[in-house]
């Protein structure tokens, strides 16, 4: 009997492990998962994560504090109102960006790089790589490029850091040939691109349009070869017309993601509706200068720029609003604090408004710059124009009550200086930057770097780790220190100090 019953429990274990090998794949593969992603549904998702990059920690707190758009009289959250230190906001776009959309991007280059007819699909992703990287190393300077997001194809677990130098002619060169191999007549991502449907025309002048602020932003470190990527840029054809703007589409969920950051992320952290502008959680406001500078030029941009709470309602009436002063220590009473202005929940601040990449206000008016460097032959006077005139028609995004028809008005009341000196030219073009690409502080940020206008008031707040002067870049992650420490070590060698302070390769 016992012999039959080990023969017996040996037949069953014999039967059931043949099953369990014959079952083996099936049982181990996780039906939730695929071998083989859709470049489509990446794309997309390559797109929300490149622009939900931390938005309030980097855009509000950091650039927007540094460029005296927002300040709060907090002092952990005023990294950038009053130049101080903190790792959780420096470092928060950098360790973000690899592991999500650069990584994200990467895949999509790698899926569809092989296929001809997929040649479309190939040149916009490397688009928006460009747009993605062109962030990250205005922000930090010398950054890993080459050999970052290549862990599953060439097992680079620690790239190298670039010099911006590299960085920025091969993204000009990566627009140059991206922009060129697009055709028509092939197909792209459809509705899987949330900014152009695919439309590969339109992805050409976004292409050239990211070609004219790359190359100006060479005017201090290369002149030259600033006019030779501006001068193809225009050649090769920029955004001119509304149509085509780039512009995000969002919708007010069903969930996060699908929300724009630069409302539900700055809401979330900071501008709640229920505080009604008495106790927001990081105190934050829109800034003095910012306001000042808006009611002082009878801006009317500044009803859908601004509100301040009453009650429940803001009143974006532009005589009411008043800016919060940079560098402030002293926490104003609750009644106080309700008095100064906080970005519009119904314009900019919304769940579902749009976001715009790049305009053809911006572009307007880097063209007036051109021509009153002489490189393009056009009225810089003209160009100014059309570009403040493109500002005010562009609030129509937020709905036909936002729409500012005529700019003729303002322009009468402040006139482009055309028998100015270069100089001047330039404070009055860079100024309309300055207000026309609110929210985008990223960009914001590096254009006045580059500039230099406005012309900011640096604050001296106690404590403050550049003496009193405006930050230059971003500091690197302290994580960089001892995960890629060879690597980053060789950038700061190269590069100069790992400080608020030390000036990047086209910032001279």
């Amino acid at each position: 009997m016992k012999k039959i019953t080990l023969l017996y429990i040996a037949g069953l274990l014999l039967g059931s492990m043949t099953a369990c090998n014959d079952d083996f794949d099936e049982i181990n593969t996780n039906p939730n998962s695929v071998d083989k992603p859709n470049p489509n549904f990446v794309f997309s998702k390559a797109q929300l994560d490149g622009l939900n990059n931390n938005y309030f920690f980097t855009n509000i707190l950091e650039c927007g504090g540094l460029l005296q758009h927002y300040a709060t009289y907090k002092e952990a959250s005023g990294v950038g109102d009053k130049y101080l230190s903190n790792e959780v906001y420096f470092s928060a776009y950098f360790n973000q960006a690899y592991p999500l959309a650069l990584n994200e991007t990467e895949i999509v280059i790698n899926e569809v790089k092989n296929n001809p007819n997929d040649s479309n699909k190939l040149n916009i992703a490397r688009i928006w790589k460009v747009y993605l990287y062109h962030k990250l190393t205005d922000l930090y300077g010398d950054i890993p490029y080459s050999e970052a997001a290549k862990a599953n194809t060439t097992q680079t677990f620690l790239p190298k850091y670039d010099t911006q130098e590299f960085i920025y002619k091969d993204l000009l060169k990566e627009l140059d040939e991206a922009a060129a191999a697009l055709d028509p007549a092939k197909p792209s991502f459809g509705k899987s691109d949330f900014i152009y449907d695919g439309d590969v025309a339109k992805w050409k002048k976004f292409s050239y349009s990211l070609m004219l602020r790359l190359g100006l932003r060479l005017t201090k470190v290369d002149a030259a070869l600033a006019q030779t990527w501006v001068t193809k840029a225009i050649a090769g054809g920029v955004i001119l017309n509304t149509a085509d703007n780039a512009i995000m589409k969002y919708t007010d969920g069903p969930n996060d993601f699908n929300r724009n950051p630069v409302g539900f992320d700055s809401r979330k952290q900071d501008f709640t509706a229920g505080s009604y502008g008495t106790k927001n959680v990081e105190g934050g406001k829109l800034a003095k200068t910012f306001i000042d500078l808006l009611q002082s030029t009878a801006d009317p941009r500044i009803s859908v720029y601004a509100g301040v709470w009453q009650g429940t309602i803001q009143n974006t009436a532009p005589a009411i609003q008043k800016g919060f002063p940079n560098g402030t220590k002293t926490a104003p009473t609750p009644t106080e604090q309700a008095t100064y202005s906080e970005p519009n929940q119904s314009t900019v601040f919304k769940y579902d408004a749009p976001l715009i990449l790049i305009s053809n206000a911006e572009t307007n008016l880097y063209l007036a710059e051109a021509a009153a460097r002489g490189w393009y032959a056009a009225s810089d006077k003209d160009l100014y124009e059309k570009g403040v005139q493109a500002s005010f028609l562009n609030m129509g995004i937020y709905g036909v009550a936002y729409t500012i028809p005529d700019a003729t008005p303002y322009l009468t009341a402040n006139p482009y200086n055309a028998a100015g000196s270069f100089a001047q030219k330039m404070n009055q073009i860079h100024t309309q930057i300055y207000v026309a690409l609110f929210v985008d502080e990223q960009e914001i940020y590096a254009n006045w770097r580059r500039t230099g206008y406005p012309v900011l008031t640096p604050v001296n707040f106690p404590g403050n780790v550049t003496n009193g002067t405006i930050p230059r870049r971003f500091k690197y992650p302290t994580s960089e220190y001892s995960v890629n420490s060879a690597n980053l070590a060789e950038a700061v060698k190269r590069q100069g100090e790992d400080a608020f302070t030390t000036r990047i390769w086209w910032d001279k």
